[in-house]
């Protein structure tokens, strides 16, 4: 189905309070479970894992759901599940009904990344295409900035239900929003598009030859290295309010220094959507990934508030290219958006799950060790940048030529 550009415009709010919404309730449980359940780092890296076990398996299923019974009734689903598991998580009391509603609301939400980057990149044209992701990207950052930033304000301001009501209030709104946007779609269906200027197709055919390797070895490289960024990403997040207490941070300052990481990251989608420099270039993508290897142990084992600020600006830069790395190969090199837009977010979902996996299984065998969690998931990016230099090499090989 195409989608006009007034859809389309209309999909990007529903990106961003997709982002706002998600980024209130998830990073703001791992403080709401140590304040009233004394969850320890233990408690809520395996916490995290849980999540990102349950998005890994459902999350790539449910983009081929939405590739073949619509967009519009994936998100459905997935706003729906989500608004009516934080209207209930709201009235739970206990660990075990805590850990049911995260199952439930992380269901709900795999039925709506990959149904919203599939609508921002149907039938787009490569120079097109760019654009779009690059709003995309800096749209969603942006939500999730924002929301980790006034988040613990509001946590401290309004107490515990905020977590809960105020996300699902954004779910709402945006079963609300997408019912217009439905209507839109039918009512108005957009002609077909010119044919793409022969300068931009020639542009693009460029930008995959200016590298020795081969286009479908970029794609390989970026899908392996975003789940490595969502592991150093998510066995931190889990281990925040730990540190927060450390440096003397109650929830809302904790939110305003440790989002630095979060808006550099913003800032890294904008630059790189306006500079493409980096599209088929193995270098940029081998110096992100190995910047947010140092930048994660840095964050996690200094104990100084201006260096764990200064470190986050070049952390949220790399996970930035490394993950606009992933979509966007995966948008340009690939026919069917709701399955490619599916397993990058399954990879994605395999980041959530292994790093906060790794973490509390280090904890839980070493718990005189409390960095072990740090280091051993060090070693497991270390490990990944091995994997990323062997696709480089081994499979550039096997595949030159390939397109």
């Amino acid at each position: 189905m195409r989608f006009s550009p007034r859809v389309k415009t209309g999909v990007f709010v529903l990106e961003g309070v997709n982002a706002l919404a998600t980024s209130l309730y998830f990073y703001y449980l791992f403080f709401l479970m140590r304040a009233e359940h004394g969850f320890t780092n233990l408690g809520n890296l395996t916490l995290c894992a849980t999540s990102g076990l349950v998005y890994t398996i459902v999350v790539w299923l449910a983009g081929k759901f939405a590739q073949r019974r619509g967009y519009f009734l994936a998100l459905q689903i997935g706003f729906g599940c989500m608004a009516l598991a934080l209207l209930v998580g709201a009235q739970i009391q206990t660990v075990a009904g805590h850990v049911t509603i995260l199952v439930m609301w992380t269901v709900g939400m795999c039925f709506t990344w990959p149904t919203l980057e599939a609508i921002t990149s149907e039938h787009e044209p490569p120079a097109r295409l760019q654009r779009l992701i690059g709003i995309y990207n800096v749209v969603w950052a942006s939500g999730s900035g924002l929301a980790y930033f006034i988040g613990g304000a509001l946590l401290e301001q309004w107490g515990r239900q905020s977590i809960f009501w105020v996300p699902a209030s954004l779910h709402l709104f945006q079963l609300a929003l997408l019912a217009w946007l439905a209507r839109l779609a039918r009512r108005a269906p957009p002609p077909r598009p010119k044919p793409e200027p022969q300068p931009a197709r020639r542009a693009s055919v460029a930008e995959r030859r200016r590298s020795p390797v081969a286009p479908r070895v970029f794609l390989l490289m970026a899908w392996w290295a975003n789940p490595f960024a969502y592991i150093a990403m998510n066995a931190m997040l889990p281990v925040i309010p730990k540190l927060a207490e450390e440096l003397g941070l109650g929830p809302m300052l904790a939110g305003f220094f440790c989002s630095v990481w979060f808006f550099a990251r913003a800032l890294a989608f904008l630059a790189l959507w306006l500079w493409t420099g980096w599209h088929y270039r193995f270098r940029w993508l081998a110096s992100a990934y190995v910047a947010l290897m140092v930048c994660f142990a840095t964050i996690l084992l200094g104990r100084n508030l201006w260096l764990l600020v200064s470190v986050q600006v070049v952390f949220g830069a790399a996970l930035g290219l490394v993950y606009y790395s992933s979509l966007y190969y995966s948008m340009d090199l690939g026919e069917t958006k709701g399955e490619h837009g599916g397993f990058h977010e399954a990879a994605i979902g395999v980041g959530i799950f292994t790093g906060p996996a790794v973490g509390a299984a280090s904890l839980a065998f070493f718990p005189e060790l409390p960095n072990m969690n740090t280091w051993a998931v060090t070693v497991l990016l270390l490990g990944g940048l091995g994997g990323l230099a062997w696709l480089r090499w081994r499979r550039q090989a096997r595949s030159k030529g390939a397109v």
